[in-house]
């Protein structure tokens, strides 16, 4: 389309006189003032959260409990290893002290670093010397462990070779198992921990030197680990105790009275950490049993008690003391018995 008597020529949009440009829109009367204020708010509003973030804020975006101020660096928990993941190889909490220092959730005790003061330095300056009874290779010397020594009262074995499952897993397996376990569980409370033989000697060693390690370390306190050879359908353990004897080289009266505290604590903690009953055959019930002819107590000058962890000839008790994961409660609850019976 064209109009009479014009030539429009071509349309430029630069020119706002133009007729055939289009249409322009209307600035609003407020626009103005709203871009002014918007410029003073904008930088306003910047400084401020920069403030309020210097003054330290909330804290971590709320998701702290209560009362978790501001620059708290948050809670680590990690547990101690104790040296065994309950499998049922023997020796498999090794005295090495098990893999701690990775970050990660320790097995077997299942619990986070105790509170200071009970946790990792609440032994530290005390000595325990873990007895594990007999000898894997005592059966190899015959001859040496059927040798007599004087035990105070009269003269015993050297040692014996003690006794095993029907299966064939023998006592002194399961003794070193045990202390082995022990040993790092009292480690981990900062204890000073012996033990009497780690399989690092051929035979013994005999009563009398056992209760002589104890004395020469000047320990705390003494525990002597066995399991039983009883008849079948006798079950439980039982924790023998020190009589009061005084002949010959013997003298137990200053270590009666503490070695019974000792045991009663450690028998307590043994049923509820292994959930086993006391022994059905000695002890009435108690769990609790006096002996005088036991050179390794009759020779102690320390605090000293026997444990029989159960009856290797009875299958019940048996199936318990083969399992990994049940010799870690057995090592627990004379841990926890040992660490009462310190602490005081």
């Amino acid at each position: 389309m064209s109009y009479a008597g014009s030539n429009p020529g071509p349309f430029d949009p630069s020119d706002p006189t133009d007729p055939f440009g289009p249409p322009r829109p209307r600035r609003s009367p407020l626009r103005r003032p709203l871009t002014v204020a918007l410029a003073a708010l904008v930088p306003g509003a910047l400084l401020g959260w920069l403030a309020y973030e210097a003054l330290g804020g909330t804290g971590s975006g709320g998701t702290e409990g209560p009362g978790a101020g501001a620059g708290a660096a948050p809670s680590v928990l990690s547990s101690p290893a104790n040296g065994s993941d309950g499998s049922d190889g023997a020796g498999s909490a090794g005295g090495a002290g098990g893999a701690g220092g990775d970050g990660k959730t320790g097995v077997g005790a299942g619990t986070a670093p105790a509170p200071a003061g009970s946790g990792a330095t609440s032994l530290r300056g005390k000595v325990v010397v873990i007895d594990p009874g007999h000898n894997p290779t005592n059966y190899q010397h015959t001859a040496d462990i059927n040798r007599q020594v004087d035990i105070g009262t009269n003269r015993k074995e050297c040692d014996t070779t003690g006794t095993s499952t029907n299966s064939g897993y023998s006592e002194a397996e399961f003794t070193l198992d045990v202390a082995h376990r022990l040993r790092t569980l009292l480690q981990q409370q900062g204890a000073t921990v012996r033990l009497t033989q780690d399989g690092d000697r051929p035979f013994g060693p005999c009563v009398d030197e056992r209760a002589r390690i104890g004395n020469a370390a000047h320990a705390d306190a003494v525990v002597s680990i066995h399991a039983d050879g009883a008849g079948a359908g006798q079950r439980g353990f039982h924790v023998i105790l020190p009589g009061a004897v005084h002949e010959g080289g013997a003298d137990t009266r200053g270590i009666v009275g503490p070695s019974k505290d000792l045991g009663k604590l450690v028998a307590g903690d043994f049923t509820r950490a292994t959930g086993t009953s006391p022994s059905n055959y000695v002890g009435d019930g108690t769990g609790l049993v006096t002996r005088e002819d036991l050179g390794g107590l009759n020779l102690s000058t320390v605090p000293k008690v026997f444990i029989e962890c159960g009856n290797m000839r009875d299958t019940k008790d048996a199936a318990l003391l083969t399992s990994g994961a049940w010799r870690q409660k057995a090592a627990q609850g004379i841990s926890e018995g040992i660490v009462s019976f310190l602490r005081g």
